[in-house]
């Protein structure tokens, strides 16, 4: 006979069979799911939401995932790369409108001059902010050294999703070849962690071939390597992907909502000290998608701040909301979803993963 929810949420610890019946809620047993996770968050992070000023500085991209639509085989988008210049205006916009955080976001690239000019960025970034803009890169899988230069021009964190910790649904998401190995995908995540950064990961969740128990065990993925922050939410299709042909096999959009909600609700109960990005893509299949992540637990939100013209170029999934309004016009939407959830804006504040300050004091 199944344990009533309420029950299972009353336990310190959970089973993976506990989070898979968590994971299958529905509404509306899953209100308290989202109303312990609100408990958990409000006691262990408090109500604050932390901006992280996006910055998308370039779509080309080395790799050729199957579910994105900027892979290097996708003839249909003029590829781009920001001016030094348009960084540091995006990032100085940051700074003084106190975001304090921004994030550094691009196709995957490790040529030297890519390396370099990221490297020059973060320096200069540092030097007119005085050091109090924090940058988080996403920049994908990097030699140790890059990592290493990185952190020491003023990268504080690294986002490097995994996208999914089951090694088979990987290899059905990439293709066969050494650009994209899943073991290689763990090792950078080892290369950061080892390098001092805050370390970032996240999966989609309604993807093809995926199961329920796929999904439990990313969550425990997060705990077992002891991740700093998550950023994941449901899956889009696109429709210029190989990924595309399965649309048959997915979830509908609301289905993978709820179960996105469900997941990070899960996870603010699992990893209680994290940091947990409400994600754009949940504003895409629902107007108040963000403002219900941030009552299930979520505590982060990046505003974008690339410049207009090149937005409809950096389009990972179709539908992607914010892409016609400009930076003042994306922070007031964010400003409005925290609001609505009864959270604040933690202006001027770094919001560092309070896990990460655990984490790295326990082993000094």
């Amino acid at each position: 006979m199944p344990v009533p929810v309420d029950k299972i949420l009353q336990k310190k610890y959970l089973t993976r069979d506990e989070i898979i019946s968590l994971i299958r809620l529905k509404k509306p047993a899953s209100s308290l799911l989202y109303n312990k996770a609100l408990v958990v968050k409000t006691r262990a992070v408090g109500r604050k939401v932390f901006f992280r000023g996006l910055i998308e500085y370039s779509n080309i991209c080395r790799k050729n995932c199957y579910y994105c639509g900027i892979r290097s085989h996708n003839t249909s988008y003029t590829r781009y790369r920001l001016s030094d210049k348009e960084v540091i205006e995006a990032a100085m916009y940051a700074y003084h409108n106190r975001f304090a955080s921004i994030v550094i976001q691009s196709g995957e690239n490790s040529s030297p001059r890519f390396a370099l000019t990221i490297e020059r960025l973060l320096r200069e970034i540092n030097q007119r902010t005085n050091g109090e803009l924090h940058v988080t890169l996403s920049l994908g899988e990097q030699e140790p050294e890059t990592y290493r230069r990185w952190y020491d021009a003023g990268a504080h964190r690294y986002l490097l999703r995994i996208e999914t910790s089951n090694p088979d649904l990987y290899k059905k998401l990439h293709p066969s070849d050494k650009l994209h190995g899943y073991h290689q995908r763990l090792v950078s995540l080892n290369y950061l962690k080892e390098t001092g950064y805050q370390v970032g990961t996240g999966v989609m969740i309604g993807l093809p071939f995926q199961t329920i128990e796929d999904l439990a065990d990313d969550l425990l993925f997060f705990k077992k390597i002891d991740i700093d922050m998550v950023g994941m939410g449901p899956y889009i299709e696109h429709e210029e992907t190989p990924m595309f042909e399965f649309r048959h096999l997915i979830p509908s959009l609301q289905e993978r909502l709820e179960t996105s909600l469900n997941m990070v609700a899960i996870l603010r109960i699992l990893m209680k000290d994290i940091n947990i990005a409400a994600t754009t893509a949940m504003q895409a299949i629902d107007p108040r998608g963000r403002e219900k992540a941030l009552l299930a637990g979520a505590n982060v939100m990046m505003p974008n701040l690339t410049p207009m013209k090149y937005k409809q170029n950096y389009l990972l999934y179709h539908d992607k909301p914010g892409i016609a309004d400009d930076a003042k016009e994306s922070k007031k939407a964010m400003e409005e979803d925290i609001r609505r959830a009864g959270d604040s804006t933690g202006y001027g504040e770094w919001g560092d993963s309070k896990h990460y300050k655990l984490r790295t004091t326990i082993s000094e």
